[in-house]
């Protein structure tokens, strides 16, 4: 009895519950598109534009490219805008992505990388975020890995007071859900269709583009190290994939980015569409952005 006592103890502990319980509840709430009465073409446009919105912008830009990478430099108030983009996608305070991150380049497909395929593509896609790791959230690892993120007060605030995230979340959902709420009424001139539509927007435009985003996200993490072709030998197991390439906005080139990890960009054949690195132009050409650092076949081309 002791022994089956201490073994369910063991079961409950091996679990981060900080994160399979957000994550479930999530992919619950998004199942509810499945319901014709949350269905409405404006909710699905959401979803499509909110995952280019959210993922591309929030996750790509900021939390990859400008603040794990330093790739460029935009205003304090223009970054700290787009890692709150970032936190409405609900994966993680800035300090624990970049931190991560930074792991997974450090030890890329060696035992201290959080999510490497190689102990199955199950657990590199979502698996790895369910099982505790204590060492990833000690003050040696965050000094060693996000001391810059963290100097930062207001990513400071957001990991010291962690369910702050949670609440930044719902707040933005209920945003949707009444700003679906007031069109509705606009439109359909009635309390029910009003309803409906902020429901359609609530679970459309946030539920399940966060579950899309989530799902463009993790195959970085497991596909671009299993399936793909190679251009460079960088001394692990990443590839270029079109398929997560063109879905993630650019990220599934993941091969050239493991060569060239600095870079803005990881376009390096004209077809290998990098969306992200546009929009960082884009910015450098408005003058939000400088110092965007270029692919290094182009930095050793202009030093010479």
């Amino acid at each position: 009895m002791a022994s089956s006592i201490a073994s369910r103890r063991s079961w409950v502990h091996d679990i981060h519950w900080e994160y399979l319980i957000p994550i479930g509840s999530v992919h619950l709430l998004a199942c509810l598109a499945l319901l014709p009465w949350c269905f409405s073409w404006s909710g699905v446009v959401l979803a499509l534009v909110g995952t280019n919105v959210f993922g591309t912008l929030g996750i790509n830009l900021c939390y990859h490219r400008l603040l794990a990478h330093r790739s460029l430099v935009v205003p304090r108030w223009l970054e700290r805008t787009l890692a709150t983009i970032a936190v409405c996608s609900l994966e993680d305070t800035p300090a624990r992505w970049v931190a991560t991150h930074r792991l997974h380049h450090v030890h890329s497909d060696e035992d201290p990388d959080p999510h490497t395929p190689r102990h199955g593509i199950g657990w590199s896609h979502v698996g790895w975020l369910f099982r505790p790791a204590y060492n990833r959230r000690s003050l040696a690892f965050f000094d060693k890995y996000a001391r810059d993120i963290l100097s930062d007060p207001y990513y400071l605030f957001l990991e010291k007071h962690p369910t702050s995230t949670l609440w930044i979340y719902t707040l933005h959902a209920a945003l949707f859900a009444a700003a679906g709420g007031i069109v509705g009424w606009f439109t359909g001139g009635d309390r029910a269709h009003a309803l409906q539509l902020a429901a359609s927007w609530l679970v459309w435009g946030v539920y399940v583009r966060t579950v899309l985003v989530w799902h463009i996200t993790w195959s970085v993490n497991s596909l671009t190290h299993l399936f793909g072709y190679r251009t460079y030998s960088t001394g692990e197991d990443s590839r270029n994939n079109w398929l997560v390439g063109l879905l993630a906005m650019g990220e599934g080139w993941h091969n050239n980015h493991h060569h060239d990890p600095a870079s803005a960009s990881v376009q390096h054949r004209w077809w290998e569409i990098d969306v992200t690195y546009y929009l960082i132009l884009i910015l450098e050409r408005a003058g939000l952005a400088k110092n965007v650092i270029r692919p290094r076949h182009l930095r050793r081309a202009a030093r010479t």
